[in-house]
């Protein structure tokens, strides 16, 4: 549509597919990402991710421009349908990990397992579960169909006695035995002092208040326990809310040169679009140090060099406002003053993508099958690409209003007093709420 289309409606359709095929391709990404790599290095690996998105913002307008310059408006486009047919390529031979664990398994070959080393199940009277307690009794007899099904596949059937006299002694008339009021024993008192409840009350009473432990044969699957909306659950995190804000904030601080600068330095040094478009060489390269900083975060946590990411941020922002003439001098300061700045936010972009698999897995940790067995790592990158997406659209509107009814000045001091600002929630809720002694139910957020 954008290759062939030649009037507005199709232009404008074409980039919104586009849009939608990004951010579903961004999403899916760092979701297969974080699966295949896991919690302990994903910062370091986030830094690789942020080096790829940066040079291929440096690159790509480069290479449209050669492209253009050399084989016209339609070359442009035969290079990008030669990378989509190159990225359809290696997504059909990429293996997933949940496929390749299939393959990798200690004793598992193709042929199937080796039998030498299968499991040996001891049987049920040498398990040291084998007894049963009365709230293991209560549960039995009020727990579905399909948990009794599993615990007689996985132990085998239950031995029937020889005669009814031998469990359940029968009455003087013959009738079958009457229940006797159950009896309910507190794990925290005296092992001889039971309380009896009445008949009616004992299976809620014991399944509201009594917790199954986790190797009993009647706990609950992940797959099988109830599930919440995973995004609801995601929004109600406070630590998750205050990465979406920072990673809207950082979006907005790095987008907003895209409305500003280009018009900026073509004004001050009479650059045309070649210059333009190389003035963000400062602001882009310091994100090859990206992978430094996240090693950091997996070692030390995603709070300090997200909260002195926006604090170093804040002065850089606000000393843009003596880039006011023309010459050689200001034109050093404003490259060093970019670079600074391009350390800055990329001190915080790398942590905050390592702190969304951060309060994923501390909410897993915490409470077991939360998200069910695929976990919800797509729909939490989900919510941070539209948190990043929002960044984009705000900081070039933010700065080409300010700049217009305001000024140049105005909108850095603008700029720099907005990430300020953004280190205080960065700070306390980054890495869990700062304020709880309890450190797992402040990371859990």
């Amino acid at each position: 549509m954008l290759c062939f289309g030649h009037n507005i409606g199709v232009l404008v359709a074409g980039r919104l597919l586009q849009g939608i095929s990004a951010a579903i391709v961004w999403t899916v990404g760092l979701a297969l990402l974080v699966d295949t790599v896991g919690q302990k290095e994903i910062g370091q690996v986030m830094g690789f991710v942020s080096i790829a998105m940066s040079v291929a913002i440096l690159v790509a307008p480069l290479l449209g421009g050669v492209v253009y310059a050399r084989a016209g408006y339609y070359g442009v486009y035969y290079m990008a349908f030669a990378l989509i047919v190159l990225d359809i390529i290696l997504r059909m031979v990429m293996i997933e990990k949940k496929v390749a664990e299939r393959w990798t398994k200690d004793g598992e070959s193709i042929g199937g397992p080796n039998p030498s080393q299968e499991e040996k199940v001891p049987p049920p009277s040498q398990r040291k579960d084998s007894w049963l307690s009365p709230l293991d009794a209560v549960l039995h007899m009020t727990l579905s169909k399909k948990l009794a099904k599993r615990w007689t596949t996985e132990n085998g059937p239950r031995p029937e006695p020889s005669s009814p006299s031998e469990d359940l002694p029968m009455s003087a008339s013959g009738a079958p035995p009457t229940i006797p009021r159950a009896k309910r024993i507190s794990p925290l008192s005296n092992p001889e002092t039971i309380v009896e409840e009445p008949e009616s009350r004992t299976s809620s009473t014991a399944l509201q208040t009594c917790p199954v432990r986790p190797d009993s044969p009647f706990a609950l699957s992940p797959a099988e326990k109830p599930r919440r909306n995973a995004v609801i659950v995601l929004l109600s995190s406070r630590r998750l809310l205050s990465a979406l804000y920072c990673a809207l904030v950082q979006s907005a601080l790095l987008a907003a040169w895209d409305a500003v600068l280009p018009l900026r330095v073509s004004h001050l040094f009479n650059w045309q679009s070649l210059g333009a478009g190389l003035i963000f060489l400062p602001l882009v390269l310091p994100s090859f140090v990206a992978p430094l900083i996240g090693a950091f975060a997996d070692k030390y946590g995603s709070r300090l060099p997200t909260a002195i990411g926006f604090l170093l941020a804040t002065p850089f922002l606000i000393s843009l406002r003596i880039v006011v003439g023309g010459g050689k001098e200001q034109v050093i300061i404003l490259c060093v003053l970019l670079a600074l700045l391009g350390i800055a936010l990329t001190i915080v972009m790398t942590p905050l993508l390592a702190e969304i698999t951060y309060i994923l897995d501390a909410k897993e940790k915490h409470h077991p099958g939360l998200f069910g067995e695929k976990g919800a790592y797509a729909q939490a990158y989900g919510l941070f690409n539209c948190a990043f997406a929002g960044g984009m659209l705000v900081g070039p509107l933010w700065a080409g209003s300010v700049v217009d009814k305001a000024g140049w000045g105005t909108m850095c001091l603008s700029l720099g007093i907005l990430s300020a600002v953004s280190a205080v929630p960065a700070f306390l809720f980054t890495n869990g709420w700062i304020g709880k002694r309890n450190k797992e139910h402040a990371d859990e957020g």
